[in-house]
């Protein structure tokens, strides 16, 4: 799919070094948006604005998110629509998952009213129940310890493969780390923070990895309320943000076991719920786990 980015002609203006305008026209990149609509059995579940690739890993992952499926034997096929033309061209924006038999439907009760835009990724649900889904996967149960300086150095090489950043300025990125050994199994870009995820996600599933212990999520913007929610659903248990959460996220976190790490920039970080996992050296380390010990479980 080359949709991925859209030329455009740009006014470009420029103070020189006697503080006048300087006037240039020249060619821009930006980065694509176009809605996709995610059916499941043929039913209309979410409209999401994203960009263009890696469509069924995001639909996959957005299914994850929901609750609707765990492994990938819960889907059969994932096809764009053919009665999805224009012009008969088809938009490639319409996307069907057919479950596996046996896989309970998704309750179309909650379905997205009018779109995800990309910017949220829990916009129109229908009820705050329906908003804190539960996850099939134990996160609080999961022992891995990731060293601190290998969080601390992970936004600096997730921004090197951020190939369509470079080209437009304006995407999200999301990687999926292990934390034993610090390899980026996947990086993908997105418009919206939450579709990045949900194709880390749907990657994951597609190649038999659910539930992903002992893997880091590593964000390049902050760490929202959904995003803390897509790792618990997908069985991360520590997400890495460039910037800061918000107080509903660290919440959850808590709640599910998840280790949120914010503003993870040079040479510092701060950690927000479970630090026991994060390494600092051995006296470091009791420390943080007294802590955790002492400190009331949800």
């Amino acid at each position: 799919m080359s949709r991925r980015a859209v030329s455009r002609r740009v006014t470009r203006i420029t103070l020189d070094d006697a503080d006048r305008p300087v006037v240039r026209e020249r060619p821009d990149q930006l980065a694509a948006e176009e809605p996709l609509e995610i059916r499941v059995s043929g039913r209309p579940l979410a409209v999401t604005m994203r960009t263009p690739g890696n469509d069924v890993e995001l639909a996959a992952g957005f299914l994850v998110s929901e609750g609707v499926v765990r492994a990938r034997e819960d889907v059969a096929t994932a096809r764009y629509c053919a009665g999805a033309v224009v012009d008969d061209v088809n938009t490639y924006n319409v996307l069907d998952v057919a479950l596996a038999p046996g896989v309970t439907l998704p309750d179309f009760g909650l379905e997205r009213s009018v779109y995800t835009s990309s910017s949220c990724g829990v916009c129109g649900k229908a009820s705050i129940d329906a908003v804190r889904t539960r996850s099939s996967f134990d996160v609080s149960a999961d022992a891995v310890e990731v060293d601190a300086r290998l969080l601390l150095g992970l936004p600096d090489r997730l921004r090197e493969q951020q190939a369509l950043f470079d080209k437009t300025g304006g995407l999200h990125a999301a990687g999926l780390v292990s934390a034993s050994t610090g390899e980026f199994l996947v990086v993908r870009e997105d418009v919206g923070r939450h579709n990045a995820v949900d194709k880390v996600v749907g990657w994951a599933l597609e190649h038999g990895l659910l539930p992903l212990r002992g893997h880091v999520l590593v964000v390049s913007g902050r760490a929202s309320f959904e995003l803390v929610q897509k790792a618990s659903m997908a069985g991360i248990p520590v997400l890495a943000a460039v910037s800061a959460p918000s107080s509903l996220a660290v919440e959850l976190a808590a709640e599910a076991g998840v280790t949120v790490a914010g503003f993870v920039r040079g040479r510092t970080m701060s950690i927000y719920s479970r630090p026991g996992r994060v390494l600092t050296g051995s006296d470091e380390k009791e420390r943080h786990l007294e802590r955790d010990q002492l400190r009331p479980q949800p």
